[in-house]
């Protein structure tokens, strides 16, 4: 087999939430700021840590920096060829270019061409009148109206931030299409003109300034039904419908691409990974294969989207441990047989954190190495988000709403709240819809990285204007830089391997060899020519003792391993419960919550070399069981539906033996079945 060695597939990619990764820019900002109320970072910052992250990053990928009002933290762009004020200037851009470049360190920028913000000259002047030359650079429809003549939007669309997808323009009495925010109008991409004008400024203007590639933002909405009808209806319980039917993958979609692939980007040495989300293989490959020409990969949302509403995240529903292994399949397979490319990735500033949506709240560095294991052998671009390397954590629980910044998140809460708040029972199923915002919303990423632990850790000289994590003392960078232990530094060594076993790692094969085992997750990575090394990887991911079965012939040899396995007991031939040193639960970590109860798991990860050919790579996952915890879960989860009593709270019912004591209780397969016991709405 003849391998594709490429700068992009070989890449550990970094991702950087500018206003919040570092402050550096000196002093107090004093203007007018209605999204930064305190201190923000910026890319003096930034570059302040290049030679932090040059140890194990390649590329850096950067949200985006462009002028904004800042009503989606950037997405909304109004000048893509200016800095935000906040963050700095074109020469502080430049030097960051220049500085990643200096360390051997690519840079890719936020692509965001489905809208702009209704700040942008372009939309100012095609909101102005009926015959702008740019009106028709944004999608304008006339009103309908109901039998009792009141106005209504051209269509039932819902929009990705709640309620109608089309805004009211009084100025010239239509309303504009904005799948986002009311501040983010859609553009008209059936418009040449509108298309070269998005290529000229928002890419070769960049391409020309040395950026090395995009993440392209909703990369698959740019093509709309024309016909723009109402859309089917999935919630029945509300007007507005998801219009991912005629919104999504739609079709003009791969004309568009292929045509600023072949205008632009061809033109130039450079990475695009565009942001799809949900979609079939078949459509998948459309899009990345290499010979279509159109983009070198995509993130699929299988994996982080497990277990909730593709098209509502706060409906959640819960997963095992098989919906999580068929999640990492269908990101994994697509490619098979095929000249794709995918991306590996359980987190990013959309998601919450993975420790606290897959791993262990209480023992923080042992699932946090699991995930690093997980994610550092399997096959594609490896993607990680700021902050995930030291194992930061979602927000705490008992932060009130107030302490959420985004605007996905707030106007949920706001419809929520109109719909249910004269309700008798409004403060339980408020509490209940904070648990799932706790678990799934996207402020979880957003909070400021945690870099030591002094006041505002590190972050920045003054209160930020989000709200630092309040585990920063115990989880920061300075505290795990010179600890061998720390998950920072086996994050480390993980990518040094991914590495040095490239072939199979990075572009080996995947396939799960014990798919309906509800204890074990169990995979082999390995290319076409049978002699060559295989690596053999064994996870349990339940709190009872496994017995390691040995699915695959060979010796093996310890090359890297979670524990002190000096230390702590380590039996090769099973996959006993983790006994060794604990690492303290976080003073700040909230209590007496069924979340914390079902988490209080340990991990312990192994990762293994064979010495005769063929050559094998394992790894083994344990964790351990807490007796006196599970009895405190059986009270606290009776009346319960099984398949649900973990899972809608951070680990997730991973399997039926793990939670054995919960036999008995009724599971529910049906569509929405624990939220209704949550939300009338579901």
């Amino acid at each position: 087999m003849t391998i594709d060695y490429t700068w992009w597939k070989d890449a550990t990619v970094y991702q950087i939430y500018p206003a919040t990764f570092a402050k550096g820019i000196k002093g107090r900002y004093t203007g007018d700021d209605k999204t930064f109320d305190g201190a923000c970072g910026d890319i003096p910052g930034i570059i302040s840590k290049l030679d932090y992250l040059k140890d194990f990053v390649d590329i850096i990928w950067l949200s985006p920096q462009y002028d904004s009002p800042q009503d989606d933290m950037g997405y909304d762009i109004s000048d893509y060829q200016n800095i935000y004020h906040r963050y700095g200037s074109m020469e502080d851009m430049q030097q960051l270019i220049d500085g990643c470049h200096k360390r051997g360190i690519k840079i890719i920028a936020d692509l965001v061409i489905n809208h702009t913000s209704s700040e942008h000259q372009w939309f100012k002047e095609s909101r102005s009148s009926l015959d702008n030359p740019k009106r028709d650079w944004y999608i304008w429809k006339k009103p309908r109206y109901d039998e009792k003549g009141n106005r209504l939007p051209p269509n039932n669309w819902l929009s990705y931030f709640s309620g109608s997808a089309w805004e009211w323009d009084e100025t010239t009495g239509e309303y504009y299409l904005r799948l986002f925010a009311s501040t983010q109008p859609d553009l008209n991409w059936e418009n040449e003109e509108t298309r070269n004008a998005i290529y000229d400024t928002a890419l070769k203007f960049w391409f020309d300034r040395g950026v090395d590639g995009f993440r392209i933002d909703t990369a698959c909405l740019y093509s709309k039904d024309q016909r723009f009808l109402d859309a089917p209806v999935v919630y029945k319980d509300q007007y507005y419908q998801p219009s991912d039917k005629y919104t999504s993958s739609g079709p003009r979609i791969h004309e568009f691409h292929k045509e600023m692939f072949q205008k632009v980007t061809s033109k130039y040495d450079v990475m695009t990974v565009g942001e799809v989300g949900h979609c079939s293989k078949e459509q998948a490959l459309k899009y990345v294969s290499a010979s279509e020409r159109e983009m070198n990969m995509i993130f699929l949302f299988d994996t982080v989207d497990v277990g909730s509403d593709k098209n509502d995240r706060f409906r959640y529903k819960g997963f095992d441990l098989k919906d999580f292994k068929q999640a990492v399949q269908n990101q994994c397979d697509f490619t098979i047989g095929t000249d794709a490319w995918s991306t590996v990735f359980i987190e990013n500033h959309d998601q919450p954190r993975s420790i606290t949506r897959f791993g262990d709240k209480k023992y923080e560095t042992k699932s946090g190495k699991l995930l690093a294991l997980l994610q550092t052998t399997l096959t594609g671009t490896l993607f990680i988000y700021q902050g995930q390397e030291i194992g930061m954590t979602n927000l705490p629980r008992e932060w009130p709403i107030e302490d959420y910044k985004d605007i996905n998140t707030i106007n949920y809460y706001n419809d929520f709240k109109e719909k249910y708040g004269s309700d008798p029972d409004f403060a339980d199923k408020e509490r209940k819809l904070m648990d799932v915002i706790n678990l799934l919303a996207r402020d979880n990423a957003r909070s400021p990285m945690q870099w030591d632990d002094s006041e505002y850790a590190g972050f920045s000289e003054y209160e930020p204007w989000t709200r630092v994590n309040t585990n920063y003392k115990d989880i920061n960078v300075a505290k795990q830089l010179n600890d061998p232990d720390s998950l920072l530094n086996f994050w480390k060594k993980s990518l040094k391997l991914r590495k040095e076993y490239k072939d199979l790692l990075i572009y080996g094969s995947f396939k799960i060899l014990d798919f309906d085992n509800e204890q074990v997750f169990t995979y082999i990575k390995s290319l076409p020519n049978s002699d060559y090394p295989k690596a053999y990887v064994v996870l349990n991911f339940s709190k009872e003792s496994a017995k390691f079965n040995k699915l695959v012939d060979g010796d093996y040899k310890l090359i890297n391993i979670n524990i002190d396995k000096d230390k702590d007991d380590f039996d090769e031939e099973a996959l006993t419960p983790f006994e060794g040193p604990q690492d303290p639960a976080p003073s700040t970590a909230p209590s007496g919550t069924m979340l914390n109860l079902i988490q209080n798991i340990t991990f312990r990860t192994t990762f293994f070399n064979n010495c005769i050919n063929p050559n094998l790579l394992q790894i083994r996952t344990k964790m351990k069981s807490h007796k006196a915890i599970t009895s405190r879960l059986i009270k606290r989860t009776s009346g319960l539906k099984r398949k649900h009593a973990g899972l809608n709270h951070g680990l997730g019912r991973f399997s039926a033996p793990s939670l054995k004591h919960l036999r008995g209780m009724t599971t529910v397969k049906k569509e929405g079945g624990y939220l209704k016991k949550m939300y009338p709405h579901a």
